[in-house]
């Protein structure tokens, strides 16, 4: 009972754990300013080779996500629980900027690459993977701290 206790105390003093921006002072681009950028995410979609390496990004920043297609076979990448934890700017494919609400997957019938950029949003471990794989190197672990 009494190390439940402290433990509980412990927790209280601790706090939230507290994800801001990458940087203090924005100015008029907000959230979409130039030092609130995180790497760019660099995926491979590529016949049997891995996906690309776990990620980990700060909510609140602003990342691009690029997905190359190598065109060694009609692939797609899904995440529903990650496209919903993420504030989507736009899409650019062939210098096509879309701007969508929400989207499940994305598929490649042939090469080409798609560069998503976003704001992190929801905390939590999302996952983006090759829709019916089942190896580990076949999907990607995004942590929203």
């Amino acid at each position: 009972m009494r190390k439940t206790m402290i433990a509980a105390v412990f927790a209280a003093l601790a706090g939230p754990a507290i994800s801001a921006p990458l940087c203090d002072d924005m100015g008029f681009a907000g959230l979409l300013a130039k030092c609130n950028r995180g790497e760019t995410i660099n995926l491979l979609l590529a016949s049997g080779q891995p996906l690309g390496e776990d990620v980990q990004l700060q909510s609140g920043a602003y990342y691009k996500l690029e997905i190359t297609a190598d065109g060694s076979a009609e692939l797609a990448v899904e995440g529903p629980s990650f496209f919903r934890a993420i504030w989507m700017n736009e899409i650019v494919i062939n210098k096509i900027e879309i701007r969508p609400m929400a989207i499940d997957s994305i598929e490649f019938d042939k090469a080409g690459t798609v560069e998503l950029s976003f704001i992190a949003i929801k905390p939590g471990n999302h996952v983006l993977r090759i829709p019916g794989s089942r190896g580990d190197s076949q999907s990607v672990t995004i942590s929203i701290q």
